[in-house]
């Protein structure tokens, strides 16, 4: 993939001040974070989207003891949710107004590079071990062999129900989408749902479940040269499907739903099913801890039970260096903290399960197994490494690009199902509105 600026959501916000910037001081950078030398010293700023307090306090406590064995460092830590995030660092580029260091989504990353706003961090890699790390989660972030990003944790989506509603009602778990919309409509009552459709506009969940769909048929929301298809024979299947299970189990305000207003009603115990990743786990015992035994969860359905595995939705949630920083030395070596055996199963067993290990050495470790969570929800932890090792980020099935990114962050296909649901308009119709929007989008891209 080669680099191109992206006019469709960057243009103003780069513009000549970020590209001017790069081109002043990225080599002196690139050279600083693959050799950071002598004693650190200086200030950073570090955004994450670890929003829950578990993984915001780990954060936190490794920033500490970092700064305690360098005195003449400060970090800055600011969180945003990832919606907020994106925001933040689109409309920022072009002022400058980014951190030093940060996580991302795989989308996020490709937009990234193509602005020239991330520093490579190939040597950071190679430090901590470049055979630790998956090569697919690598490529997410990869150009002409440089790396600009390497993956924190790992997690993939999949199905989650509740075991004790289904026996109650004699149901087998589902491994076809007819079974799955039969039993989401035998479970819905007046207390609860059979299963959520979320699709509001500023996150990516109508995208995510009609990607589900269309990937677990073979299919892709992107063609081969990658322009968005979403009137394809399987993408139109995918549309009415959902819009069915929004008519039929689904609670009614759940069109404006974002990715936590989603899964809050999982952990409450007001759906049946839902997809996601182990992070239901943490919501459920933090929510209604004593649904924690009547909760499981198994591979994404596929169209026909023969239907062979497709590779679904896998998140390698990466960190990245940003080029504006005045000190990647400090980004490196704070990196490699994270990374640390201690620190990083610390960090995982903020969420146990939802973040699973990106590195090689860590899942089979005495330390990382003896947690309860792993040891209770063991059938989960194989379910999803199972999903992670086949999946890819939304639209990466065709190999990183800014056109994927696009496609799950713009909120084209969240509007498109507002429009269906709530104007009435024909899916076909909705379903071409849409697929020449981000088709526009991504002809906006400059070669």
């Amino acid at each position: 993939m080669k680099k191109r600026l992206l006019n469709a959501v960057l243009a103003v916000a780069t513009g000549s001040l970020l590209l001017a910037g790069c081109a002043n001081n990225s080599t002196t950078q690139q050279e600083v974070v693959e050799n950071p030398t002598g004693e650190l010293s200086g200030e950073i700023t570090f955004w994450h989207s670890f929003t829950q307090g578990g993984r915001l306090d780990t954060i936190q406590e490794v920033a500490d003891k970092f700064m305690e064995d360098n005195p003449n460092v400060k970090i800055n830590i600011e969180t945003f949710s990832w919606g907020d995030f994106y925001t933040k660092w689109t409309t920022g580029l072009a002022s400058g107004n980014v951190p030093d260091m940060s996580t991302a989504l795989p989308g996020h990353v490709v937009e990234m590079m193509d602005a020239d706003a991330l520093l490579p961090v190939n040597n950071v890699i190679d430090k901590i071990g470049r055979d630790k790390f998956s090569q697919a989660a690598l490529s997410e972030g990869e150009i002409d062999g440089e790396n600009y990003s390497m993956p924190l944790y790992s997690h993939a989506q999949v199905m989650w129900y509740r075991k004790d509603l289904l026996e109650q009602a004699g149901l087998e778990v589902p491994k076809t989408w007819a079974e799955f919309a039969e039993a989401a409509k035998a479970l819905t009552t007046d207390e609860i749902y059979g299963c959520s459709f979320p699709s509001g506009s500023n996150d990516l969940m109508g995208t995510r479940f009609l990607n589900f769909y269309v990937r677990s048929g073979g299919g892709s929301l992107l063609t081969d040269d990658l322009k968005a298809d979403l009137t394809s024979p399987l993408a139109l299947e995918g549309i009415n499907y959902w819009v069915d299970i929004y008519k039929n189990s689904s609670p009614k305000d759940s069109i404006n739903y974002s990715v936590l207003d989603q899964a809050t009603l999982f952990y409450q115990g007001k759906t049946a099913f839902d997809f996601n990743s182990g992070f239901q786990i943490g919501g459920v015992a933090a929510n209604s801890p004593e649904l924690l035994d009547k909760i499981d969860c198994a591979p994404i359905p596929k169209l026909h039970a023969e239907d062979g595995d497709e590779g679904i939705e896998t998140s390698n949630i990466p960190l990245v260096v940003w080029s504006k920083s005045e000190h990647p030395e400090i980004c490196a070596a704070f990196i490699e903290k994270l990374y640390e055996k201690d620190n990083y199963i610390k960090f995982l067993e903020s969420t146990p399960v939802g973040m699973l290990p990106s590195i090689k050495g860590i899942a089979d470790s005495p330390e990382y197994q003896a947690n309860e969570t792993v040891q209770k929800f063991s059938n989960a932890v194989d379910v999803i490494s199972e999903a992670v090792d086949k999946g890819t980020a939304i639209g990466f099935e065709h190999g990183p690009s800014v056109e994927a990114g696009l496609l799950a962050s713009q909120g084209v296909i969240e509007s498109m199902f507002q429009d269906i649901i709530t104007n009435g308009t024909d899916v076909k119709e909705a379903a071409k509105t849409a697929e020449d929007k981000l088709n526009e989008l991504f002809s906006a891209i400059e070669e």
